[in-house]
C-alpha cells in the first residue's frame, strides 16, 4: 500500500463519525428542545451553561455530548441555536423520511395519535391499529382504526401500545411484515431479530426515577418530556389495548 493511501485511510478514519453512547443519545432531544426554543425566541448565542441549567445536568457533560456530534461552537462564545438544533436533529436522523403505525387504541394508543409533536422529524404516521371489533373502524386523530389482523401499511417504525401478553406476538408480525424499529410501551421485554431495535418507554419507572430525584433533591430529563402525550379525550378500548 502506497503512503498516499495510508495516509488517506488515517484521515478518513479520523474523520469518521464516532459512535455516541447511549446516555449521550437520551440527552439530545432535551437539547434540541431548548435549541429550537431559544431560536424561536431569537437568541443568537445559548452557552454549555444556560443548556445544563435547563437540562439539569453539568455544563461539562453538555459540552462533552456536543462535541461528539461536531464543532459547534466556540470556547466563550456558545452556541448559534439555530446551528446546533440541525446538528442534533441531522445526528439523530431528523431529516430522514420513514414512515410509523401504531398498534393499540387504548387509552394511550388515542392519547399519542392527538398528540400535536407525537411523530417528529421526517416521520409520517400512515396508520393505526386494534383488534377489538368495537374499535375497528372507527376515528382517532383523523385516522380510521384498521384492522390489525388484517393488511398492514408499509412502515419501518412501530408503536406497540398494547398489554403486555400480546406484545411478544404484536411485535413477531410487525417484525415479519418489515418492521425494524420498534417502541414498546408494554412492560415486556421483547424477543427480536439482530437487524431490529427496540426502545421501551415505561411510565411507572420514570415516575419512580422522577421520585428519587425528588427526594434526593437531583434533577430529571426524562422520557415524558420526549414523548408528548397528551391526555386522552375519549375511553379507550381493554382489547389490543393498554
Amino acid at each position: 500500500q502506497s503512503a498516499v493511501g495510508s495516509l488517506s485511510n488515517m484521515a478518513a478514519n479520523r474523520i469518521r463519525p464516532k459512535k455516541l453512547s447511549e446516555p449521550t443519545v437520551s440527552r439530545l432531544p432535551i437539547y434540541l428542545r431548548i435549541a429550537e426554543q431559544a431560536a424561536r425566541s431569537g437568541e443568537d448565542r445559548l452557552d454549555s451553561k444556560r443548556i445544563a441549567e435547563l437540562a439539569g445536568h453539568s455544563a461539562t457533560t453538555v459540552r462533552r455530548d456536543l462535541s461528539g456530534i461536531g464543532t459547534l461552537g466556540k470556547r466563550g462564545s456558545g452556541y448559534d441555536p439555530t446551528r446546533l438544533a440541525g446538528a442534533i436533529s441531522k445526528e439523530l436522523g431528523l431529516d430522514q423520511q420513514y414512515n410509523a403505525i401504531v398498534v393499540g387504541m387504548g387509552n394511550l394508543g388515542r392519547a399519542l395519535v392527538n398528540s400535536q409533536n407525537f411523530i417528529t422529524g421526517g416521520g409520517t404516521l400512515v396508520g393505526i391499529y386494534d383488534v377489538d371489533p368495537a374499535v375497528i373502524g372507527t376515528t382517532v386523530g383523523g385516522f380510521v382504526v384498521q384492522d390489525f389482523n388484517g393488511p398492514l401499511a408499509e412502515a419501518s417504525t412501530a408503536i406497540l401500545c398494547v398489554p403486555p401478553a400480546a406484545s411478544q406476538s404484536v411485535a413477531d408480525r410487525l417484525m415479519a411484515h418489515g418492521v425494524t424499529a420498534l417502541l414498546n410501551f408494554a412492560p415486556q421485554v421483547l424477543t427480536r431479530t439482530p437487524e431490529v431495535s427496540v426502545h421501551y418507554v415505561d411510565f411507572s419507572i420514570e415516575l419512580q426515577v422522577l421520585r428519587y430525584r425528588q427526594n434526593h433533591r437531583l434533577s430529571f430529563s426524562g422520557v415524558v418530556h420526549s414523548v408528548g402525550a397528551t391526555s386522552p379525550n375519549t375511553p379507550g378500548s381493554p382489547a389490543v389495548s393498554e
